[in-house]
């Protein structure tokens, strides 16, 4: 852990790694809700301009902590060698409001993203299931397929990608952690058991028609309301698991677009939090999907992972 500029400790990606694995992240997540934590309780999250971006503001309270994610956007990053999205992440005791850790942002949302993704999975996947499809081949892709593995024996994994080099970068990561994998297509969304879509894409990635009832759709590629990755058609048919009601309706393009269209009601989303506790369980005579843009208390439910002993 080294000094961080105003004196806090600070946590690299690296030590957040060391501390963090997948599914301790999972089981994090998890056990903040398990506690009766209610999303619905979350403040939004704040956009707001920034030099040539923007930023994102997202505060959340848990027990006895508080923290708070800074994200910076700058769409000309990459240009310069940058990473579009960087991020720090403040940990603070509720009592006080006393900064007491400074986190690596990026590798906090690396983490917390797929185990939150798990967590919805493992209760809307079936128990036998053992074919996975995912569609992207950046990190989250990556770390999605991890998250997968740890919840599921997979005897079958599928990446499916724009670019042939960045599939086979990404099949070789996974490679990595011991999953054999290959590069896939849309149509093998026929046969998945499980299917995971983390992309940038604005349309729909695949015919939902495709997708077989009582299989897993994980979507989590947006958090904005005139985007998607799945079709109206397919959300229509769905069970429908979202993290929390107000948030998908403010943020998640999968269910506007598909409320605008007439194939869904806010009425048939069903939060996270009941899906956890026993209250909602998946279906069987249709599909399952869990819509996820990402929510405050998810970073800090693991952010707490990684704080020392009080």
């Amino acid at each position: 852990m080294n000094p961080a500029p105003a004196g806090l400790p600070l946590v690299d990606a690296e030590e957040v790694r060391a501390r963090i694995s997948p599914s301790r992240a999972r089981e994090l997540v998890e056990s903040a809700l398990l506690d009766g934590f209610d999303p619905a309780g979350d403040p939004a999250r704040a956009h707001a301009p920034a030099g040539e971006g923007h930023l994102l503001l997202m505060p959340s309270t848990l027990g006895e902590w508080v923290g708070v994610k800074i994200a910076s956007v700058s769409p000309d990053n990459p240009g310069r060698g940058l990473p579009r999205i960087q991020a720090v992440y403040m940990l603070m005791d509720a009592r006080t409001l006393t900064p007491r850790l400074l986190v690596d942002g990026v590798a906090l949302t690396s983490l917390r993203t797929p185990a939150t993704s798990a967590v919805a999975a493992d209760r809307l996947a079936a128990p036998e299931a053992s074919r996975l499809v995912v569609f992207g081949t950046g990190p989250q892709a990556v770390s999605h397929t991890l998250a997968i593995a740890g919840i599921r024996d997979l005897a079958d994994v599928r990446l499916v990608g724009r670019t042939p080099g960045k599939v086979a970068s990404a099949l070789a990561e996974i490679a990595a952690h011991g999953i054999t994998a290959e590069a896939g297509t849309a149509a093998d969304v026929a046969d998945a058991d499980i299917v995971v879509c983390a992309t940038s894409a604005a349309e729909p990635l695949f015919d939902g028609s495709l997708v077989r009832d009582g299989a897993c759709v994980v979507a989590i590629g947006s958090h904005e309301p005139d985007r998607r990755e799945l079709d109206a058609a397919l959300m229509g048919r769905s069970h429908v698991v979202v993290e929390e009601r107000g948030a998908a309706l403010r943020e998640c393009g999968d269910v506007v677009l598909a409320i605008g269209e007439g194939t869904l009601t806010a009425g048939d989303l069903v939060g996270l939090a009941p899906l956890v506790r026993g209250e909602a369980h998946r279906s069987t005579d249709r599909p399952n999907v869990f819509k996820g843009s990402g929510m405050s208390w998810q970073d800090l439910a693991v952010a707490v992972g990684v704080a020392p002993a009080r």
